[in-house]
């Protein structure tokens, strides 16, 4: 490992400004997907360290509160120039716990600091508002305030940018933040701990703690100094929470599962839709929410679709992800591997056929071969459920409405994307799919400028976008009256 790297590689809480063990001095190992190696372990932390972690926040709350826009812009900018300054360290930190390319992981960690930089200036457009009053003698104001506490959950398949989506605005708006990694993927989250030590960030103002998820998150949820829970992870754990949530009524941002569709109709442009397919299905090795989970292929392009399909799944180059040229790593434990088998085996015995891939990749552990699967049908799991892994499932259609149909066939609307060259169909197909982010004829399309988040089951919130900062926010009305006028 890299001496550069180990600086961020951090085995303590970072609690009120202080690298700190668990209580208890237990540990939770991490390991590299890749080879099954320990990285080392992190404090197993549980509701003892996340209260204190708490108080450290509500008293830094009071003070930091009270700065200016302009300071936490400059803070802000101070911690996007680090990640820059090391984006090659904490990189490497992603892809030893995570196992995806580094190209992958540079994308990210410059994901990152886009982030930070674009709520270093949201921050300072915190508008509020001058209504025009009904009474002579008084005046009304709208203002903007930081809505107090910010208890942050975050998931092992983007374990750097979905935290610089949660700091970035909490900071912003002048919120302090308890932040949980996921305990596959510590390091990267621990490394922020790192990261806002040297851009001078207050202690108290940003809190990093691993260990137990159920202990931590109750804590989280239950406690009412935490005015707002924001996670990114399943569907079933954000419901969990939503309730949880109730008794103190918190806020909530929630971006939660996936069930993305891919459509390509007759008239698409080939090259690009099979470019656009392997973009959105294969990335992170296809353990993202928002990458494709069912492609749905209009029958005159359908058998052509598959071909080129298969011919550039093969080409993947499949390996460790501090290798030159991986496209594609492993995937995280044993448990993704058994479960992308498990849709794989309901599908063959449902006449799905496999083209290419469908099993574990020579390289042993958790890789796994890139696989297509053509005559999918509704009745296979993966129509409903999420794969979370490199499998891509092709469904035929017949008819613009019934592709339509079969896309919304779910109850989640996160990501979705479709190809053609008719640009009545365009607008047609976009106003028809029930989803937050929709992509027309591209397969990549998070960016910070625009809001990240889903519909129904998918979440609550955006992420990113003007809007990103608006959860982190209290809206407050005052009446002056009194005036004499």
């Amino acid at each position: 490992m890299l001496q550069k790297t180990s600086h961020f590689l951090r085995e303590a809480n970072y609690i009120d400004g202080a690298w700190v063990s668990a209580d208890s001095e237990a540990v939770i190992d991490v390991t590299n997907p890749a080879n099954g190696q320990r990285l080392g372990g992190v404090p197993k932390s549980g509701r003892a360290e996340t209260k204190r972690a708490i108080d450290a926040a509500q008293k830094a709350f009071q003070t930091f509160s009270k700065t200016t826009a302009n300071e936490r812009a400059q803070i802000l900018r101070r911690l996007h120039d680090l990640i820059l300054e090391n984006q090659d360290a904490l990189a490497e930190l992603l892809v030893l716990e995570q196992g995806k390319p580094l190209a992958e992981a540079k994308g990210e960690v410059g994901m990152s600091a886009a982030y930070v930089l674009w709520f270093a200036e949201e921050g300072r457009r915190i508008y509020g508002d001058t209504v025009p009053s009904p009474w002579a003698d008084r005046r009304i104001l709208v203002t903007k305030e930081p809505v107090g506490v910010i208890g942050a959950i975050t998931p092992w398949n983007f374990p750097s940018s979905m935290l610089a989506r949660k700091i970035g605005p909490a900071i912003a708006a002048g919120c302090t933040v308890v932040a949980k990694p996921a305990s596959q993927t510590p390091y990267s989250g621990l490394a922020w701990g790192v990261l806002a030590e040297e851009a001078g960030i207050p202690a108290g103002v940003v809190n990093i703690i691993t260990g137990s998820a159920s202990e931590i998150g109750n804590e989280l949820c239950e406690n009412p100094l935490v005015r707002k829970i924001t996670f990114t992870g399943s569907t079933d754990v954000g419901k969990i929470m939503i309730k949880k949530c109730a008794d103190t009524v918190k806020k909530v941002s929630m971006e939660l599962g996936g069930n993305a569709p891919f459509i390509v109709f007759d008239d698409a442009d080939l090259d690009r839709a099979v470019e656009g397919a392997i973009a959105a299905k294969y990335r992170n090795s296809g353990q993202t929410c928002v990458c494709t989970n069912r492609f749905f292929v209009q029958a005159g392009i359908y058998d052509r679709f598959v071909e080129r399909m298969v011919e550039e799944t093969k080409r993947l180059k499949v390996g460790s992800g501090l290798e030159e040229g991986t496209q594609q790593g492993p995937l995280i434990d044993g448990d993704a591997v058994e479960k992308v088998e498990a849709f794989i085996k309901d599908a063959t015995s449902k006449g799905g056929k496999v083209e290419a891939g469908g099993k574990r990749h020579e390289l042993g552990g958790s890789f796994f071969e890139p696989t297509v699967i053509s005559q999918a049908t509704p009745d296979m799991d993966f129509m409903q459920d999420e794969i979370f892994g490199p499998v891509a499932p092709i469904f035929r259609f017949d008819t613009e409405e019934e592709g339509v149909a079969m896309a919304n066939d779910t109850a989640f609307g996160l990501a979705c994307y479709f190809y053609t060259s008719d640009l009545g169909r365009s607008f047609r197909v976009m106003e028809g799919l029930k989803y937050g982010l929709v992509g027309v004829n591209e397969g990549i399309i998070t960016t910070v400028e625009a809001p990240f988040g889903g519909l129904k089951e998918s979440g609550l919130g955006k992420e990113g976008g003007h809007q990103g900062i608006e959860d982190y926010l209290d809206t407050k009305y005052v009446c002056i009256g009194g005036l004499g006028l």
